[in-house]
């Protein structure tokens, strides 16, 4: 898969976890969330937890499952942009969570039902 398919093949799986949060009353606060230490894909919100969410869209299994691709220094850079957005919104009193959403989409971008697997709190946020 070249660059650009797999940069749009992972903005569609981004796509179908926010619609899957939405349709569970969760708000998106925002997508692709950008400081100098990272990303984070989605950052979501109930009226109690703040979710700082992974998102990871593949064809296939078969190289690794996709959780596990959010390596210990994803994880760092995870945690220090979180940290930078609850700097940037030092009103925000939610408790905050890592979560990691898999999305497996065997036609790409065409597949009509996509196996997303949901991990709430798939790490504990020390980066390591």
């Amino acid at each position: 898969m070249t660059g650009g398919a797999s940069a749009r093949l992972g903005q569609w799986g981004e796509r179908q976890v926010r619609r899957a949060l939405e349709r569970q009353d969760v708000t998106i606060l925002a997508a692709n969330w950008r400081c100098p230490y990272g990303e984070i894909d989605i950052i979501a919100a109930t009226e109690k937890e703040l979710y700082f969410v992974e998102v990871k869209t593949r064809r296939s299994r078969s190289y690794m499952e996709i959780r596990e691709a959010v390596s210990a220094s994803k994880q760092r850079k995870l945690l220090l942009t979180a940290e930078s957005y609850l700097q940037e919104h030092p009103e925000e009193h939610r408790q905050p969570r890592f979560d990691v959403a898999e999305v497996y989409a065997p036609q790409g971008t065409d597949t009509f039902q996509p196996e997303i697997h949901y991990y709430p709190n798939a790490f504990d946020g020390s980066g390591g």
